[in-house]
């Protein structure tokens, strides 16, 4: 319950503090992969049989008072009561090359995004 509620709110996690500005030369996808999959993992209600996963290549955003890398992620992820929400657009926001927060995706913040699939999101487990 507290995971779909998670889900539902503008603010899907946090993991740091930090709020220097991200400027590392490449956000590669051997970094951010992982750390978005882990955090669908905790703040999903249930992240097994997610549909319809997409992701985007790492860009510069302005987020805040800096520019920031931000990771695009589609998804239809299952509610606590096991029915699927609909398919929500997701920002990844780095910092310093690590993923520090997921949220829903603001107004034009992934609208032209280039998504690709993201079957590893689609294979998550428990």
């Amino acid at each position: 319950m507290a995971g779909a509620a998670a889900i539902g709110s503008c603010s899907v996690g946090r993991l740091s503090g930090d709020d220097t500005p991200a400027r590392p030369s490449n956000l590669q996808e051997a970094i951010y992969k992982p750390d978005i999959l882990a955090m669908l993992r905790v703040y999903l209600s249930d992240p097994t049989q997610i549909r319809d996963a997409a992701i985007s290549e790492p860009t510069l955003q302005q987020i805040g008072s800096g520019e920031r890398y931000v990771v695009c992620v589609r998804l239809n992820a299952k509610k606590s009561n096991g029915e699927y929400a609909g398919s929500k657009d997701y920002a990844a926001v780095f910092v310093a090359g690590r993923l520090d927060q997921m949220i829903e995706a603001k107004g034009d913040q992934c609208v032209t995004a280039d998504y690709r699939p993201f079957p590893e999101a689609e294979k998550l487990s428990r």
